[in-house]
């Protein structure tokens, strides 16, 4: 049985049950929730193995890389520009980044980035990762990216380059990376675990990422399209090969970012993937969350205001890139949607791969954290965390 640890105010003693179900269940291996209510902290639980290989135990401050909930803080910084009047997410983005007008985008609006419309999910050309990881290479093939539909007609999810735009638009106008900003302006403040290229004095208290891909496929598997003798492997190769909408954008740019073992790497959390390699504790995560919606002890992130502009449905329609599932985004945020019904209608916050999520409900004043090392084939979370976020509703 799972070593688990933490508390729970009272009332909330039915997200500890839930919490402890999703190991008894065999659901986890190593996981951490927490939860806060009217800007204060109502549910901090971790438990399991924070590393299989060793049998590292799952501790108050184990971080996890948590993929696309990444987009998230993304999100957060650019909505905060905006709030500042730093930034014009109507604006061309060209008005920030010249050079980003090249092959056709002058008239690109900064919002089509922030919600996946531009048509840059992916690359033309092969990269390495040593190449992916050092930015300046992704933002000039980028910038001389034709777009592959035409910008506005249509939204697919930008599962990696969504960091790198962005990213770059963060940079231009703050004058210092995104990871930075994020840092300096929110994370930072709110004393948040929650970084954007994690020094390397914390890269300690990380646990291993356990992949869905069974053990034994290959990137040069689903790149070739599957082992005949492998079904599993078929499987993947149709949904995430090289010539699907959803495999060219999971593994750009060029096909760099194919190895799983990248994502455990020291390099990989050291660089700024701001769409992807964001390390935080669950705490950490709830705690910028909740900043959103309301006061933290004394800090606010984004005004109600902003909060409402950024959360205003910019999509229609089905995700080109994922599989033509109802996502739907406002400036950087999921949103509420058929396949995505977390809270009430004005709920908002990001998934990312094999389960973390970061999300908020400005109604209901809660704001929710969950990470894990075990991955699901979600694209947007699964039962784990809508069990412990919908037994936090029920306790309240």
């Amino acid at each position: 049985m799972a070593s688990i640890d933490g508390w729970v105010a009272d009332g909330f003693e039915g997200v500890r049950d839930a919490f402890v179900a999703n190991f008894d269940n065999g659901s986890e291996v190593g996981a951490a929730f927490s939860a806060y209510h009217q800007g204060r902290k109502v549910v901090d639980l971790w438990g399991g193995v924070a590393d299989p290989d060793t049998g590292k135990p799952w501790e108050e401050d184990t971080m996890m890389l948590v993929f696309s909930t990444t987009k998230g803080a993304t999100a957060m910084c650019a909505n905060r520009l905006a709030q500042e009047g730093l930034l014009d997410t109507d604006a061309p983005v060209a008005t920030y980044w010249p050079e980003f007008a090249a092959n056709g985008k002058a008239e690109m609006p900064v919002n089509y980035l922030l919600s996946h419309q531009a048509g840059l999910a992916w690359c033309d050309g092969e990269m390495t990762a040593e190449e992916a990881l050092s930015w300046d290479p992704v933002i000039e093939a980028l910038q001389n990216q034709a777009p592959v539909w035409e910008p506005g007609t249509k939204h697919g999810y930008h599962a990696t380059t969504y960091g790198w735009l962005v990213g770059e638009v963060v940079r231009r106008v703050a004058g210092k990376t995104v990871g930075t900003y994020f840092r300096d302006e929110i994370s930072g403040p709110l004393d948040a675990d929650f970084w954007i290229g994690l020094p390397e004095a914390e890269d300690h208290r990380v646990g291993k990422l356990i992949s869905f891909i069974p053990p034994g496929i290959t990137a040069d598997m689903l790149k070739g399209g599957g082992d005949p003798d492998n079904p599993m492997a078929q499987m993947l190769a149709a949904f995430l090969g090289p010539d699907t909408p959803l495999g060219q954008a999971l593994f750009a740019p060029g096909g760099a970012l194919a190895d799983q073992d990248v994502w455990n790497s020291r390099a990989m959390r050291a660089a700024e993937v701001p769409a992807a390699n964001g390390v935080c504790d669950a705490r950490s995560l709830a705690r910028v969350y909740a900043a959103c919606v309301g006061e933290v002890d004394g800090i606010r992130i984004l005004t109600p205001e902003q909060l409402t502009r950024a959360t205003t449905q910019l999509t229609t329609g089905p995700n080109h890139v994922l599989m033509d599932m109802d996502i739907q985004f406002g400036l950087g945020f999921m949103l509420p949607s058929s396949l995505i019904q977390l809270g009430g209608p004005h709920s908002f916050g990001h998934f990312g791969a094999g389960g973390s999520v970061g999300w908020a409900d400005p109604d209901a004043e809660l704001a929710f954290g969950y990470i894990m090392n075990r991955m699901d084939m979600g694209l947007a979370g699964d039962l784990r965390s809508a069990n412990l976020i919908g037994a936090c509703y029920d306790a309240i």
